[in-house]
């Protein structure tokens, strides 16, 4: 059955169910990816799902069913789901399906892709390029090229039939370099709208000089240092801690932030935004999951906590409007509280004067461990960290094997100056590099 067909007999189907109001959710994704390793492809796949989510309010309690069939059985099926997810809902709590009346902007969020076996052609190339780079580079591991597209659709019984498209287009790998019995790793990823913006030579060999830099990696004593967090690591901290600025976790008192809107909760050279509208990032869409209008918002503004996020129901018991938070894990997912393009605005500083300012410290380029050594409620983190000494405001000598832990919110407070080279890896988290100030490093015997 076609779409347009099906979904007024859904509809039709909710009403004489007894359902007051009745919204689809309709999701249909294209994905495609290709792994190559010693220069053959090792992986490849590529996928085509339609799916729908039905929600509808039954009696002041919201039911969620989902289906990838398009016929009466799965009318029948979804009313059956739907009715019983809304007997058996334990949530209270006012339930809202938007009228969407208010317009949308129209964004430019697709772009060209290419042939299966240009994507191919990549991805070997990329591996060639990378242990050409060098001779210390042994192998390439998660030499990964990844297209994709959406289609997302939300109508209705209020009348709302909104729709937008969205593809992405990304490669990254990860090179190791060996010499005598040392061995170190390096990592470059690029996402984009057009896969003609992707340079393979530029991926290739940035990776491989990062696996070369840090050979012969080692410790430094173990003391507080002034650290400057890259860009990419940045971005890890920055998404992880995410959750806390979510109105759907201050509400369940799982955030730290809970009651501090417009108190000072960082440094006045920190802004932190979510804008889902920016069209370099890949977290952008003109409506969220609800269907209201995408916007920018301002969270943390010169240091000051100016919002959480927010998607209806939680603006309801907060007295606000929704900020157009609203996102769900898939058709079938029921609606949640997510970021979409979540950064810290960019300062002016390059990273050579950040470098020059903090004199003698550490860069961190890598943190790893942020799913068991980072509580996104309480702020504290102890993270196995890679990077370099900073020497006479300069690169140094590179460094593994440290742990750098501390307080993200505090962190944030201690913040001395954002770089200018904000940067969105994959997704829609970003951040430039951040000297942070002081952080206590656990290496090797205590700093003198």
């Amino acid at each position: 059955m076609k779409m347009d067909e099906f979904i007024p007999k859904l509809f039709e189907a909710a009403k004489e169910a007894g359902f007051g109001v009745a919204e689809a959710y309709v999701l249909e994704d294209e994905s495609f990816k290709v792994v190559a390793m010693n220069g053959e492809i090792t992986q490849y796949s590529s996928h085509q799902t339609r799916g729908l989510g039905l929600r509808a309010v039954l009696d002041g309690r919201m039911g969620y069913a989902a289906t990838e069939a398009f016929d009466d059985a799965a009318i029948a099926q979804l009313i059956r789901g739907a009715k019983d997810s809304a007997t058996y809902c334990e949530d209270e709590s006012e339930q809202f399906i938007y009228d969407g009346r208010e317009p949308v902007l129209q964004l430019s969020l697709t772009g060209e892709d290419a042939r299966a076996e240009d994507k191919i052609a990549f991805a070997l190339d990329m591996e060639r390029i990378a242990k050409a780079y060098d001779p210390r580079i042994a192998q390439v591991g998660y030499d990964t090229v990844v297209t994709g597209k959406v289609k997302v659709r939300i109508i209705n019984t209020h009348g709302m039939d909104k729709q937008y498209e969205q593809s992405v287009c990304g490669a990254y790998l990860q090179p190791i370099a060996r010499e005598d019995a040392l061995t170190s790793t390096g990592m470059e990823i690029r996402f984009t709208r057009d896969f003609s913006a992707l340079d393979a030579t530029a991926l290739a060999q940035a990776a491989a000089r990062q696996a070369v830099e840090m050979l012969g990696a080692t410790p430094v004593p173990s003391g507080s240092y002034r650290v400057a967090i890259q860009n990419l690591a940045m971005t890890d901290l920055l998404e992880t801690f995410s959750p806390a600025f979510s109105a759907e976790n201050a509400q369940k008192a799982l955030s730290l932030l809970r009651g501090k809107e417009g108190e000072t909760v960082a440094a006045p050279c920190v802004t932190i935004i979510d804008d889902a509208l920016r069209a370099d990032a890949f977290g952008s869409r003109p409506f969220d999951a609800e269907g209201v209008p995408s916007r920018r918002n301002a969270v943390v503004e010169q240091g000051v906590f100016k919002t959480f996020l927010h998607n209806l129901k939680t603006a309801k018991k907060d007295g606000v409007q929704s900020t157009g938070n609203a996102s769900k894990g898939g058709y079938a997912g029921s609606v949640r509280v997510s970021p979409t393009n979540f950064y810290l605005e960019a300062g002016e500083k390059s990273l050579d004067e950040l470098l020059a300012d903090i004199g003698e410290g550490l860069l961190i380029t890598e943190v790893e461990g942020l799913h068991a050594g980072a509580n996104a409620v309480s702020g504290d983190f102890s993270l196995l960290s890679k990077g370099f000494v900073v020497e006479g405001g300069k690169k140094g000598r590179a460094v593994e094997q440290i742990t750098i832990a501390g307080n993200f919110f505090e962190m944030l407070k201690g913040v001395q100056a954002v770089g200018s080279d904000l940067r969105f890896p994959s997704g829609g988290f970003g951040a430039p590099t951040v000297d942070v100030g002081v952080l206590s490093v656990a290496g090797t015997e205590e700093k003198a």
